[in-house]
């Protein structure tokens, strides 16, 4: 098997942690689309320099992680998968921000470092988040709640699509990889000079794939809207969910509850 099939997101792994039957999985999609769109939004709005008042919100995917039955090694493979990411928009900050902002001993510290510490915090946090969702709810789930707050239909089924059928594209470049390796008398990978052409081949490939999966749709009946088995239904269990959440995540971002602990243990807290 190639190493991009065995590597890349296993939706289909998704898909199966979402058909379980958990506390978490019997929540109303909606619900929980509402409490991870408050907690991505709350872990954005901290200042660059925060690092300690993010601690408490793991909390946050410990807890879901943990009454969702979710495998967290598996979350935290695919959380890596986006670590050159992480790395790209915060290495350039100690670089430009050499402003001294702590010390260690005698080692100073600057503030290009600090936010690029808070950068990948938060991207931990919010990437973590959003995998828990699909893995505790399901895409369809997810697109039939976005569509009952109000988002258009075309972007709700254009999300679905590229969720549904990214693997169709991997399985197709995979395919591709291996043609060319077999036909090569060279390894070390693919040779720069056949990167167009192969690239066009792919493109021809997942257009041709497209239109078959796209026909095959319409003989099944496809209508474009999002069809899901569980019934939704918010009951008071769901109200109590997205209020205590909501309301712990406002403490994280509004008490520095770490520095406040630590004032309580040292015996100076006033």
């Amino acid at each position: 098997m190639l190493k991009i099939e065995s590597n890349w997101l296993d939706l289909r792994l998704l898909d199966d942690l979402a058909a379980q039957d958990t506390v978490i999985h019997r929540l109303d999609p909606g619900t929980k689309l509402l409490t991870t769109l408050i907690f991505i939004i709350i872990v954005s709005s901290f200042p660059k320099y925060e690092i300690t008042g993010l601690v408490p919100l793991f909390f946050y995917p410990f807890a879901l992680i943990s009454l969702g039955n979710l495998p967290s090694a598996h979350l935290l493979k695919r959380l890596l998968l986006v670590s050159p990411f992480v790395i790209f928009v915060g290495i350039l900050n100690p670089i430009f921000d050499q402003t001294p902002v702590a010390k260690i001993g005698s080692v100073l510290i600057s503030g290009g470092w600090i936010s690029f510490i808070a950068i990948t915090v938060k991207l931990s946090l919010t990437v973590t988040a959003a995998l828990i969702l699909v893995a505790t709810t399901g895409m369809n789930a997810i697109c039939s709640a976005l569509l009952r707050v109000g988002v258009p239909k075309a972007i709700v089924v254009q999300l679905l699509f590229m969720y549904r059928y990214l693997h169709v594209l991997i399985e197709e470049f995979a395919r591709t990889v291996q043609a060319y390796s077999l036909r090569s008398f060279h390894g070390g990978g693919i040779h720069f000079k056949a990167w167009g052409s192969l690239l066009g081949q792919l493109l021809l490939r997942t257009i041709e794939r497209a239109q078959r999966i796209y026909q095959s749709m319409l003989c099944r009946g496809f209508d474009g809207d999002v069809r899901i088995v569980r019934s939704s239904q918010i009951r008071s269990f769901d109200l109590l969910y997205v209020l205590g959440w909501t309301g712990f995540i406002l403490l994280a971002r509004f008490f520095n509850i770490p520095q406040y602990l630590g004032k309580l243990l040292t015996g100076v807290f006033s």
